[in-house]
């Protein structure tokens, strides 16, 4: 049997989602941290979380976190639609 077995993880991953152990460290975003580091409002945050436009993780069901590697790029893109508009 794989080790993972034996000690059930704290954020559950799928399979594309995993990180280099590196990133595994990462501590997880709230909400109003990822609002914060991309400028918007936390219902703005939640809006996207539910039309599945932001990269998040659930944890323990329904709490949302947000990896600050994954918010990277997502900012990125989201500064150049601004720009573009």
């Amino acid at each position: 049997m794989a080790a993972s077995q034996n000690s059930p993880p704290s954020i559950v991953l799928s399979p594309s989602r995993l990180k280099p152990a590196d990133q595994a460290l990462e501590p997880p975003m709230t909400v109003k941290e990822a609002a914060k580091f991309l400028g918007v409002s936390p219902q703005t945050v939640y809006l996207w979380v539910e039309r599945k436009q932001i990269p998040h993780l659930r944890v323990m069901g329904r709490n949302i976190r947000f990896l600050k590697s994954d918010l990277e790029p997502f900012r990125a893109s989201f500064r150049q639609e601004m720009v573009n508009v």
